[in-house]
């Protein structure tokens, strides 16, 4: 099978958040990682291919800081990869990112394309679902099992209350992978020296751009919350007391 990975290079979780001077992103100069369900997708996509054949292609969008995600990928097996490297791709929506990837991979045949549940920055899950509407294609989110068969796939998708569903789906198929599906591996010193020599393409914005569109969606602010205190006595007997409490969850707090 050929799969597709697509993945993304995020902040670092215990990185301090340090805005930049317009408020709308966070600076360049902090530490980043590899999007941690994207680092499933990986894994699952490498399991796929060591059970039957194939290749492993990875994918992201980013400046040239973001090329670490893929040689991290291209070490741990991934065979090749895209890179569409440009700053610009950082503020694109989900569904122009979306677009972005369709139009990379226009002219590459895929059988499976892999993204992770959600990405640990903005964490919409949109740009896999989206993803597949561009392409035409069938998918499946919250994947925690992957079964190939004859006619295509059978997945076992995560529901509620400890609930799963398994689907039969045809190939080819996007799909949106759980964390923790699986146990992510380390590259090998061998992986990462044989890394720098596996295939990356680049492609810039220019060459992207007639496929995208405006934003739909934009982040107008960001700001860290002011730490405050406020402490208000509610005066009066208990039935008195629970009344104007319940009130003030409800219209203030907006908690119930």
């Amino acid at each position: 099978m050929k799969i597709l990975v697509c993945m993304k290079q995020v902040p670092q979780k215990d990185a301090p958040l340090k805005l930049n001077e317009s408020g709308t992103w966070i600076r360049e100069d902090v530490s980043y990682e590899v999007n941690e369900p994207d680092a499933y997708a990986l894994e699952e996509a490498l399991r796929q291919k060591e059970k039957h054949g194939g290749e492993v292609v990875v994918i992201t969008a980013g400046p040239a800081r973001a090329q670490q995600v893929l040689r991290e990928a291209l070490a741990k097996g991934a065979d090749r990869a895209i890179h569409l490297e440009d700053a610009g791709f950082v503020g694109l929506d989900a569904f122009n990112t979306a677009r972005a990837f369709a139009a990379a991979i226009k002219d590459q045949p895929f059988d499976l394309i892999f993204t992770g549940l959600q990405s640990d920055d903005y964490g919409f899950a949109q740009t896999g679902v989206i993803l597949a509407e561009l392409l035409g294609w069938p998918h499946a989110t919250i994947i925690m099992q992957i079964e190939k068969k004859d006619s295509g796939i059978r997945v076992k998708r995560e529901l509620e209350a400890g609930f799963f569903q398994y689907v039969d789906m045809p190939i080819p198929a996007v799909l949106t992978i759980q964390s923790g599906i699986n146990k992510l591996r380390y590259a090998t010193l061998i992986g990462i020296k044989q890394a720098k020599n596996k295939p990356m393409k680049k492609v810039t914005l220019a060459e992207a751009q007639s496929a995208l569109a405006p934003n739909l969606q934009q982040i107008r602010r960001l700001y860290i919350p002011e730490k405050t205190k406020k402490t208000e006595l509610l005066q009066g007997g208990a039935a008195e007391v629970a009344k104007k409490l319940v009130e003030k969850l409800r219209d203030e707090a907006r908690v119930i």
